[in-house]
């Protein structure tokens, strides 16, 4: 699984028109974070300073917090008038609180809300203002390296050379942060351009240490130190392609050893530039909005949704495996998407008046108008749908799939990073037109969207996995391969007996990255971009 989108978030906290607790003055207001776990169960996570004689007051202490994408992250801010010096907040005057989920914070960026008291009533006028700022080195390195006159380290042929980046740490130690390809059969190598974050070079510290060490490829593992040499960003980045910045390439024991000895080759670095690159939460505090769809299978595979072993049957307290995964990744992309009108389509069934076959139907049977009303529309449009239509077959993916693909190539028309689609594809089997499937996914690759599969009941996955490019690239019938990996498959049955938000974490989080890598690839910008500050 991908690395997870963890970033850090700043709250920046101010309040209008408190409720006045204090006699002679005006209230003292402290604002507290409170983080929900799991249940009904909050802790306090931050406070803010004390503002003192204050009813609009701007809170100077931010809120720092780790944000996920993949998650719920319920929170609570809360609002007391201080008039004591001890700790607990239960003996001072309570003057309102908000709760939201940190994903409606980033994605409005900024947020104004009433706040309320315990009994759901407003707190009088007051009202709370939430700004979200990201916590970032946004910037990136981008280097172009060569080398000439490299010792020669085969006997048959000559180097395979490569260069290795290492920062150093804190205690002295080296770490490798970059690994270029192998160049083979070659002592003057021109390696490809590439890029590393500024803080994994050197801790986006201009003058910190930077080693590079320049070997020669064995098959054997048993790589032959070809030389090495230590710079700066300060230095490396003097480079221009009129003026390379260039280095001897030492090799200590050749030169302890040989008293004529210059040096092992020169490495050249032709161009190095800073540049700053948006991050997931540029494009979604910037105004991208995630549109969600969601595609159900009803083939007879499933059974008969009457019966208890059917996976369309509707438990006594009205679920099934359909709606719990429905539930766990609408509820975190709901945040993303400002009207929380989704689309969704079944495939696979005989559907009213005539019972034709349809592989992609609206579940709400509106053709013109397939939009449900937030997570609990889709809910409600399937469970009026599912006694309508007649389970049949076969298992089609690709009309659905290229029935976003044209939403999303729609969105292709507007300049900026505006929209990205995310299909959620519910099935209980083995896909029937996997070619066709393959070539609407591999034409989807090249737009602004990602396709997560969620597979339930007890069938044989291997197809699923195979569309899921973690293990390689994925090519159409014809050959062509996906231009990114944008397909994300699990079973549901590994999530059976885990708690309801593991099915969400393990599915989205690989969206940030694939939203971030269609956007840097196409050079688009967030319609309102922050990182231009």
């Amino acid at each position: 699984m991908a690395a997870q989108c963890v970033t850090k978030v700043e709250l920046t906290i101010s309040c209008t028109n408190l409720l006045d607790k204090d006699v002679g003055s005006k209230s003292d207001p402290l604002c507290v974070l409170l983080q929900n776990t799991s249940g009904q169960q909050w802790y306090e996570v931050d406070r803010t300073e004390r503002v003192k004689n204050s009813l609009n007051p701007k809170f100077t202490k931010k809120f720092l917090i780790d944000y996920y994408f993949e998650l719920v992250q319920k929170l609570k801010f809360g609002i007391f008038d201080i008039d004591n010096k001890t700790f607990d907040l239960n003996d001072d005057d309570f003057l309102g609180e908000f709760e939201c989920t940190l994903g409606q914070i980033v994605s409005s960026r900024t947020l104004t809300k009433p706040l309320v008291l315990k009994n759901g009533r407003p707190a009088g006028r007051g009202s709370i203002t939430i700004t979200a700022e990201e916590v970032k080195d946004n910037r990136v390195v981008v280097l172009e390296v060569e080398a000439r006159k490299l010792d020669n380290k085969d006997f048959f042929g000559k180097s395979d050379p490569y260069l290795e980046f290492h920062k150093q740490t804190g205690d002295g130690n080296w770490v490798m942060v970059h690994r270029t390809e192998v160049i083979k059969n070659n002592l003057n190598p021109v390696w490809r351009p590439f890029k590393i974050s500024l803080n994994s070079l050197c801790y986006s510290d201009m003058d910190k240490s930077i080693k590079v060490e320049c070997y020669d490829y064995d098959s054997d593992g048993s790589h032959d130190l070809i030389g090495s040499f230590q710079t700066t960003m300060s230095k490396l980045k003097e480079a221009s392609r009129s003026s390379p910045v260039e280095f001897e390439c030492i090799n200590e024991k050749k030169r302890q050893k040989k008293k004529t000895y210059k040096n092992s080759g020169i490495v050249s670095i032709k161009h190095c530039e800073i540049i700053v690159e948006c991050t997931f939460l540029d494009y979604i505090m910037g105004g991208c909005q995630l549109n969600f769809t969601v595609g159900i299978d009803f083939t007879g595979s499933n059974g008969d949704p009457r019966s208890p072993d059917s996976l369309h049957y509707l438990s006594p307290n009205g679920v099934n495996e359909y709606l719990t995964a429905i539930w766990s990744v609408g509820l975190v992309i709901q945040d993303y998407d400002t009207d929380k009108m989704f689309p969704a389509f079944g495939f696979g069934a005989q559907i009213p008046p005539s019972f034709q076959v349809s592989h992609e139907f609206p579940l709400n049977f509106n053709p013109s108008n397939p939009f449900c009303n937030g997570v609990q529309g889709i809910v409600d449009a399937y469970r009026a749908c599912l006694p309508q239509v007649r389970l049949y077959g076969p298992t089609n993916f690709s009309p659905i799939i290229n029935h976003v693909a044209r939403f999303a190539a729609a969105a292709t028309q507007q300049q900026t990073a505006s929209q990205y689609f995310i299909l959620l594809i519910i099935t209980d089997g083995v896909i029937t037109d996997l070619d066709q499937t393959r070539t609407a996914i591999v034409n989807a690759s090249k737009l602004p969207m990602s396709i997560i599969i969620v597979g339930v009941g007890g069938a044989d996955f291997d197809a699923m996995e195979f569309l899921d490019g973690d293990d390689g690239v994925l090519r159409s019938s014809s050959g062509e391969p996906a231009v990114r990996d944008i397909v994300q498959f699990v079973p549901f049955r590994k999530f059976q007996n885990s708690p309801k938000e593991a099915l969400a974490q393990c599915v989205l989080a690989e969206v940030p990255q694939q939203v971030v890598n269609y956007f840097s690839t196409y050079k688009l910008q967030p319609p309102k971009n922050p990182a231009a500050k």
